[in-house]
């Protein structure tokens, strides 16, 4: 196939230079606009722009450039028709063997919480996806290249004049499967703003996984294709074996979690089956580690650990003592590294983005091909925005433990209680059909440490039962969301008991 004539126009220039001096150096003739035009310009490339073609300027603030019969005819020209040869010569038009395009950013840019509205829209390229759909379209006569990925292949059949059927066609379907998901992150943008009846979610495996949940079932992992920069786009294992179906399930739980805290008060977390078993903050790593052990170091075994800062040597030796599947956090020291690799088969996850703002959504599927979606959970407490509904006040440090103890039992399954002793957690239980048998098993697991710590709840007291429990446990404060028809029985109780009770107006429910 013989290359005389190519457009290039792209937002990203990665690469260009290399591949437009080895066009110039097949004597190819390279057709430009704006600020494509003017970097290769720049670097010595002879181009002749589209506005030399075409007989008009670039207008409307650069929305119209390349949308001209004289661009898209030279593109569609399909040479075995000899009508469209005859329509070429009628109107002295030229073919483009190569079409060289990509987007505007706009997923990049949409994905920046301060970009407005009206910037997101300036993003969405037309012409763009046009010059790419059409020489998809004519791929058997025109090469299209849609991403600074494909150039150096090309260059290599380039070079060999080795451009088969096949490799024309892949050309295509990567060209289309580009737009396609373009358009899907267009709509999915729009449709945060106004409520359809669609739903389009743009998917890529990450993974085949060994099995699911259980060995006899299969799995796979995939993400939404976007360009934020925190989650699983952010996410580098290190070390280890490949994550499993529930090591994911697992990670995804630690990190919802641990986006509660500031990444500036050191705090580790230890989970088993997607629950907490352990939550502290520390002067550093090492201490956060610790307290979070020892609220629970039965079930620490066989689970994760995530941390939001760095993990050096001493904390590592700590987390080398015990069984873990996982060990997630910013980063790893070089001698922490060097201890916990002993462990062939300890998954070590670096994973920056903690404390991130996450302004997309949860997904669960439901009775095989369902779907529930909804907002994260991600609303943090203000104090002044509380009430205190009883006669006694918390003090400055029940307030700091309150607030504490109910970032973790958002993350808990209801009914979720937990006891906050200080910076660490003492007691926690979720998962039963009733709330006072929540209290009686996070008071049984804190023992002493129950003594003065503070109980949070996800959902309200139906009963002043529960209140009562916590009165035996020597719970000192107690923060719940409230609304239920008895709270006149239960802030009575808590009156009676002098425990001070804070309400915050919303639950947690996690089911």
């Amino acid at each position: 196939m013989q290359i005389e004539r190519a457009l290039i126009s792209v937002s990203d220039k990665s690469g260009l230079l290399e591949l437009a001096l080895a066009l110039q150096a097949q004597k190819v003739q390279i057709v430009s606009s704006g600020g494509t035009a003017a970097y290769l310009q720049e670097n010595n490339i002879q181009v002749q722009t589209v506005e030399s073609i075409t007989d008009f300027p670039e207008m409307l603030d650069g929305r119209v450039k390349t949308l001209h019969p004289k661009i898209h005819a030279g593109i569609l020209f399909d040479r075995s028709k000899p009508a469209h040869h005859k329509t070429i010569e009628e109107y002295n038009l030229k073919k483009f063997d190569l079409i060289v395009v990509n987007l505007y950013p706009f997923e990049n840019t949409v994905s920046k919480p301060e970009t407005t509205f009206a910037q997101a829209i300036e993003q969405i390229d037309i012409g763009g996806p046009s010059l790419i759909r059409s020489a998809a379209k004519n791929h058997t006569a025109v090469i299209v290249l849609s991403s600074p990925s494909q150039y150096s292949g090309f260059l290599e059949h380039l070079q060999n004049n080795s451009f088969s059927p096949e490799t024309l066609t892949q050309y295509a379907i990567e060209a289309f499967r580009l737009t396609s998901e373009y358009d899907k992150a267009i709509f999915n943008y729009l449709n945060g703003f106004n409520t359809t009846e669609k739903l389009e979610l743009n998917l890529e495996k990450v993974q085949n996984l060994r099995y699911g949940e259980n060995p006899h079932q299969a799995g796979e992992v995939y993400k939404v294709l976007n360009n934020n920069i925190y989650g699983l786009n952010a996410l580098k294992q290190l070390a280890g074996k490949e994550l499993s179906y529930n090591n994911w399930l697992d990670i995804d739980s630690a990190w919802a979690l641990m986006n509660e805290f500031e990444p500036e008060i050191p705090t580790c977390a230890i989970l088993k089956h997607n629950t907490p078993c352990g939550v502290a903050l520390g002067d550093n790593i090492t201490e956060a580690f610790d307290y979070a052990l020892e609220c629970d170091p039965v079930s620490a075994f066989g689970g994760i650990v995530i941390a939001n800062g760095a993990i050096d040597k001493v904390s590592a030796e700590k987390m080398n003592k015990l069984f873990l599947e996982v060990i997630i956090a910013p980063s790893f020291s070089e001698s922490a590294l060097e201890v916990l690799e002993c462990k062939k088969n300890l998954r070590l996850i670096e994973l920056k983005s903690l404390g991130e703002e996450t302004n997309c959504f949860q997904y669960r599927s439901i009775l095989g091909n369902g779907l529930l979606k909804q907002e994260f959970d991600n609303k943090l407490l203000i104090q002044e925005e509380l009430k205190v509904v009883t006669e006694l006040q918390p003090s400055p440090q029940d307030w700091l433990e309150l607030l504490f103890a109910f970032r973790v039992v958002k993350h808990i399954r209801s009914n979720a209680i937990v006891l906050v002793n200080e910076n660490r957690t003492v007691g926690l239980c979720g998962g039963q059909t009733n709330r006072v048998s929540s209290v009686e098993i996070a008071l049984k697991q804190a023992s002493d440490l129950a003594t003065n710590s503070v109980l949070a709840s996800d959902g309200f007291f139906p009963f002043a039962d529960n209140i009562d429990l916590a009165a035996q446990g020597r719970i000192r404060a107690i923060i719940q969301p409230g609304g239920s028809i008895r709270d006149a029985e239960v802030i009575s109780a808590a009156n009676k008991y002098k425990i001070p009770m804070v309400f915050t107006g919303m639950r947690h429910f996690k089911h």
